[in-house]
Parts: C-alpha cells; sequence; structure tokens
C-alpha cells in the first residue's frame, strides 16, 4: 500500500494525540494534527487524503469546515468525531458527504482505526483503476500503436490526427490484420474522450437473434432468462466510444435500428419503452468494401452514408516497404520482454526473407512469424532458416490458419518430435524444455507422436 497523509483537526490537544499517536502505529500513514479549522485550510496545499474532523471547533463546525474542504477537493474522505449522538446530527453529516460519523468514547480510536482502512481500500481502488487508465493511455499513444515511416502510414496518421480534432464517426477499412482495432483505440485514447468508456463489439462473433439486446440492452422479463436488467454496449459506451467491428455482417433488419440510434442519438432497451439518451462516438470497421454492398443490396446506403464520417483505409503490409523490418524489431524486442528473455537480432538473409513474404495476414501475420522464429532461434539471432511462412505443405508449422501461441508450441514439439523420430530426451535438448514438460503433453493427449 503506499502512503496515505491524514488531517486530523481537534481542538482537544490531549485526545488529538491520542489518535495520532494510534494512527501513526500504522508505518503508511502520514499524520498532520490541527487545532482549528483555520490551520487545516491553510494547510490543504499538503494535499490530504483523509480528512478527520471534531465536530464541535471553536471557530467552525465540523459540517461547514468538511463544505470548505469539499469546495477545494470533492474527493477527499471526511471522517466526522462527535461527543453528540443525536441519530439527526449524524445523517445529515452522511448525507452531505462524510464517509462516517464516530461517537468520542473509549471506543473512538478503534472504530477510526477501522473506517481508516476501509476507505483506503476505495483509495487504493481508485488509484490502481486510474493507474491502469494511464497504462491503457500510454500503451495506445501513436508511438506505441501505429508503427512504421513510410508514405503510405503517414496518410493514415494525417487522417487519424484530424479524427482527434472531431466527434466525427470514423470508418475504418482493411485487409483482415492490418490493425483496424488498434486504429480505432488510438483514435479514442488520444481523444477527448480518453477517460470515458472504449466499447468493442464484433458484429460477426454475436448470433443475429442476440445482437438487439447485446447491443441495446434488456429488461427484467423481456423475455425467458433475462432474471434482471442489463445494459446494452451503446449504453455501456456513454460519454466514450463505441467500436463496431465487422459492421458488414450486420443483418439487415437490425440496420435500420442502427441508424435511429444513430439520428436519434437516444436506445430503447428490449422490453422497454423508455428512451434512453446516448452520447458515444461510433468507429465502424470492415475488410470488405461497404459501397460494393450496398450496390448487392447487402447494406443499406441510408446507414452508409451515415457511418461513413471520416474514412481511413489501412495499407496491406505489403505495400509499406521497409515497415516490415520496423514491426519485425518491435516484435522480436515485445517477445523478449514478454517472456523475460534478451532481445535476439535479425540477421542480413532474414530481413531479406522478410522484405520479399506477401503477407496475406498483414501485421498479424507479421508477429505470429516472429514469436515463432524468437522460439525456433539460438536465443542470440534470427536466421533465415528460423522464419517459416504460410504453406500448404503438412510438415510445415506456421499455417494461414491463426492458432494460439499454445497450439503453436504444441505444434513446434510435434514436428521435433517427427524430425528426431521421436526422441523425446533428444527433443527436449534441442528446445530447451524439460521431458516432463513433452511427456505430460502426450499423456494429455495434446500432442501425438504417431
Amino acid at each position: 500500500m503506499s502512503l496515505v497523509k491524514i488531517f486530523i483537526v481537534e481542538d482537544d490537544i490531549w485526545f488529538g494525540e491520542l489518535l495520532k499517536h494510534h494512527l501513526s502505529l500504522n508505518p503508511d500513514h502520514e499524520l498532520h494534527l490541527f487545532n482549528n479549522a483555520k490551520e487545516c485550510l491553510n494547510n490543504m496545499h499538503l494535499r490530504p487524503d483523509i480528512v478527520c474532523v471534531d465536530y464541535g471547533l471553536p471557530d467552525m463546525t465540523g459540517d461547514i469546515l468538511l463544505q470548505k474542504i469539499h469546495e477545494i477537493n470533492k474527493n477527499i474522505p471526511g471522517i466526522v468525531i462527535s461527543g453528540q449522538e443525536d441519530v439527526s446530527v449524524a445523517v445529515n453529516f452522511l448525507k452531505s458527504g462524510a464517509k462516517d460519523y464516530i461517537i468520542k468514547d473509549d471506543h473512538t480510536k478503534d472504530l477510526l482505526w477501522n473506517s481508516i482502512i476501509k476507505i483506503r481500500e476505495t483509495l487504493d481502488l481508485r488509484k490502481e483503476v486510474e493507474e491502469l487508465k494511464g497504462q491503457l493511455e500510454q500503451k495506445f499513444s501513436f508511438e506505441k500503436t501505429i508503427i512504421g515511416k513510410s508514405s503510405v502510414l503517414k496518410e493514415v496518421f494525417t487522417l487519424v490526427e484530424k479524427a482527434l480534432n472531431s466527434n466525427i464517426n470514423v470508418s475504418i477499412t482493411g485487409e483482415t490484420g492490418t490493425g483496424k482495432e488498434v486504429i480505432a483505440k488510438a483514435i479514442h485514447y488520444n481523444g477527448e474522450r480518453k477517460k470515458k468508456p472504449f466499447v468493442a463489439v464484433n458484429m460477426a462473433a454475436i448470433p443475429t437473434e442476440l445482437i438487439e439486446s447485446e447491443l441495446f440492452g434488456y429488461e427484467k422479463g423481456a423475455f425467458t432468462g433475462a432474471q434482471s436488467r442489463r445494459i446494452g454496449k451503446f449504453e455501456e459506451a456513454n460519454g466514450g466510444t463505441i467500436f463496431l467491428d465487422e459492421i458488414a455482417e450486420l443483418d439487415l433488419s437490425l440496420q435500420s435500428k442502427i441508424l435511429r440510434v444513430l439520428q436519434e442519438k437516444e436506445i430503447v432497451r428490449v422490453g422497454s419503452n423508455e428512451r434512453v439518451k446516448i452520447d458515444a462516438r461510433l468507429i465502424t470497421a470492415t475488410h470488405k468494401n461497404l459501397a460494393e454492398e450496398v450496390k448487392k443490396g447487402k447494406f443499406r446506403e441510408d446507414l452508409f452514408y451515415r457511418i461513413i464520417g471520416l474514412p481511413i483505409d489501412l495499407p496491406p503490409l505489403r505495400h509499406r516497404g521497409n515497415d516490415v523490418l520496423i514491426l519485425a524489431k518491435h516484435f522480436v524486442d515485445e517477445f523478449a520482454k514478454e517472456n523475460k528473455a534478451k532481445a535476439v537480432l535479425i540477421s542480413n538473409e532474414a530481413k531479406d526473407k522478410l522484405l520479399k513474404h506477401n503477407y496475406p495476414g498483414n501485421v498479424r501475420e507479421l508477429k505470429s512469424i516472429l514469436d515463432l522464429a524468437c522460439v525456433m532461434s539460438n536465443g542470440t539471432e534470427i536466421t533465415e532458416n528460423d522464419l517459416r511462412f504460410s504453406s500448404v505443405r503438412s510438415d510445415d508449422i506456421f499455417t494461414t490458419e491463426e492458432k494460439t501461441l499454445k497450439e503453436y508450441s504444441n505444434e513446434i514439439i510435434t514436428f521435433f518430435l517427427k524430425k528426431y523420430n521421436q526422441d523425446v530426451l533428444e527433443v527436449a535438448k534441442k528446445l530447451d524444455v524439460g521431458k516432463s514438460t513433452i511427456y505430460n503433453l502426450l499423456q494429455r493427449k495434446e500432442i501425438s507422436i504417431n
């Protein structure tokens, strides 16, 4: 836990020192004792985390002091310590924003200790949330997400910058694996809405019959199994950004409902007549040509013009020249960091091989190739033999199918078992893994030597 700064405002010097001593038994507490309200207010620049105030101060009552403290910073939790046992007084304090009301008696110091523990849990959780938000914002800063220096990518930079300066809808197109969601997050986390939610929805991954309740939410009893109210993705994204990926897969019957939401800026939950106002920026993405889908009658023309907004077309990796090598180094360094290993170099022959590949899977494919190459390398340098591209050959480890790292690891072990005639000890030595790991995989039938 981090250091917590606590103000105690108490005109009874002996009682104040008692509380200060008791709370100082926790080394994470930094205590400041003041005998009147004026001293407390004059030291608010020290930015206390918690303030404990006596109700009957000589120059100001505790409720007025808390009010003035909250005018400076409304997020500072206040605890009132009072000799008054009148319940109505306590209730009024709690209504006005005090976190606790403690009666002065023999148990005061222990009750105060417990109250501060509870408040600290909330403060620590709030701090953790803020840190995570900060990490997320940093994670999706331009220099970390949009990697490359090619002229075609600079055109994307220009459009993204324009997207940051307004709330215009953004439509992102590009082949699978070009990074459409990454661009959407970069726009959100670098814009004015970055402190609000980013809600991503893959339209192709939700069954048609569930999309409406998923997007708009539902009321209790709206259908069998709806045991309580649930807010939808649009409501969840209120104030922030909703990212509808694979928008071209949306059923025609639902496209009209999306259109109405965008026009009226309100949703109606399934099973309700209440209209709920929403303010969410829309970013859509698809690997299809929406204009062609309109011509085919598969996408509504009016919805097309509503969502098109600022179009951003992501170039395929094969059109980005030396960006391949810049990204390759980034992925190698990232793999080393995630696996707590030393980053490997990429040989000149391997670089040439990388530049010659067509990358039908784009950036996502390149990352998979480099992750695998890091595993296959000698730990010092990636050679051209460590690079395994898509192939129809049955003995090639890397295929066009997208798989998890665990699945690729199992394929690597299976490949080496075949190569070394099912010699588990030799394979364990070559791959630098425990032989028990391979035996366990065989026992669980996750790999096979047949």
